[in-house]
Formats: C-alpha cells, structure tokens, sequence
C-alpha cells in the first residue's frame, strides 16, 4: 500500500499526507493542527502512525503548525538549514525534534525514501519532491515559477504527481493585484499557471502515472473548474487514461493510490 490525500493547498494553508502500510509522514503543515487531526480522522489515518514532518520552504502556509505538530506526535522535524534560520521563529521550540535535509540527498523516513530537490521559487531554500515505497513513486512540484531540466527529470518516472495549476493569466492580469504582485506570481520565481502546468506534464507524462492532482490553485485568480477543464483539455486531446483531480483550499481528497 502507498497513498496521498492532500489535506489542503493554497495561499492559504498547505499540507499533504504520504504513507505506507507501515509509515505516513505529513509534508508540510501550513493549516491548523485542528484541521490536519480532522482530515486525519475523516480518513481514518491514526496521527500515532505520522512519523514526520517536513518542511518545503519557510513561508507561512507551509510552516504554520510543522513546529506544533512535531511537539505533539514527537517526531522529527525535516527541515533545510537555511529554512529553518528563516523561519525558527514561527516554528517555536524544535530543537529536540529537528533534522535537517539538503537538497538533492535523499533520506527515509520509515520504508518510505525521501529525494528533495530544489525548486524555483522566491523562498531561501525550496524544495519540491520525490517519494518512494516498493517501487512506486509520487513527486510534489508545488510553488515553483518554471520547471528546471531537474524536476523533468525527477518526475518523468512517478506513479502520481501533485502539480502546482496556480493561476488562469487572464484572471491574474484582470484581476485584484498590483502590478508588482502579479510579476512575482508570473516570474520564474513564482508560481505555474494553468497551461504551464500543462507544459509540464507534456514534458513528463508516461504510461506508468495514473493519478494527477493539481494543487496551489488561487482563490483569488483561479478556479477549479478552469483549472481541471484546461488539463483535461489536453489529457483528452492525447487520449490520456490519467485520472485528474483537484485539491481544495478547504476540504481533504480522498485517499489515492500511488
């Protein structure tokens, strides 16, 4: 057995659930520890199974209950060295719990094996991911303005991806946002829009990925319908047997296999 759920994604909060039959680990924790124990109930994923934490990058919707969380369960804290200088402050008192990671040095966390990998993003650190339990893999490729030659590479071979689907241009150039804002969400440090998010999967698309999740979507220039109708646009278009879902902001998936 090897499975997600996204908890939650977007400006507001992110966090995602990965486990085994025998290990789970939460990759970051930016919503409230009320709201990940509830997902965790609803889907009937015991909190004393979670064996980790970690932590992408330092900005507040990934980070906001890591610290909380791994007093609690007591469990290590993965974090990079220069995140965690960002951001220590948020995270309170870890140093019983904290392990750093470097980008591109794999580590496990249980029988699942962990492989970060930088991403481009407007963050000190960011990493994006690549799990792996018995052969079978997911890669996580949120908050990332471009995908580099190394994120093809690290997800051309995953059995499911979540994939950053941020923004629709149209709504981002009409939109609330001042001009600065909106260059930082369109930069090569920003964040993939709903047809780069497309790019990307034509680039690592394969028979062997069976579930897409697309994540990190705007509440304020994105919507969920326009962000699944524009990907299974193209999925259709290559006669994909891709099954396409879309995380939310407020509620968890399901449990999907990977």
């Amino acid at each position: 057995m090897f499975q997600t759920s996204v908890l939650a994604s977007g400006s507001k909060g992110n966090c995602i659930l990965i486990r085994s039959r025998n290990t789970a680990l939460i990759l970051d924790a930016g919503i409230s520890l009320k709201r990940v124990w509830a997902a965790l109930e609803a889907l009937d994923v015991p909190r004393h199974t979670i064996k980790a934490v970690i932590v992408s990058h330092e900005h507040s919707d990934h980070t906001r209950s890591a610290g909380a969380m791994a007093r609690s369960l007591k469990i290590p804290l993965y974090i990079s060295p220069d995140t965690y200088d960002y951001c220590a402050h948020r995270l309170g008192k870890v140093e019983s719990w904290l392990r750093y990671f470097e980008s591109g040095i794999e580590f496990l966390v249980g029988d699942i094996l962990v492989r970060p990998f930088r991403s481009s993003h407007d963050a000190i650190d960011s990493n994006n991911f690549y799990f792996e339990h018995d052969d079978r893999r997911v890669g996580v490729a949120i908050d990332l303005g471009y995908p580099t030659k190394l994120t093809v590479s690290m997800l051309s071979r995953v059995h499911a991806l979540i994939l950053e689907s941020n923004h629709d241009p149209e709504m981002l150039r009409n939109g609330p946002y001042d001009l600065s804002l909106q260059q930082r969400v369109r930069s090569e440090h920003g964040h993939l829009s709903n047809v780069e998010a497309v790019g990307l999967i034509s680039q690592v698309l394969h028979p062997g990925l069976k579930n897409l999740v697309l994540a990190h979507l705007s509440e304020t220039n994105n919507l969920p319908d326009l962000a699944f109708e524009v990907m299974n646009k193209y999925l259709q278009s290559i006669r994909s047997e891709v099954k396409l879902h879309v995380a939310s902001q407020h509620i968890h998936t399901s449990l999907i296999d990977i």
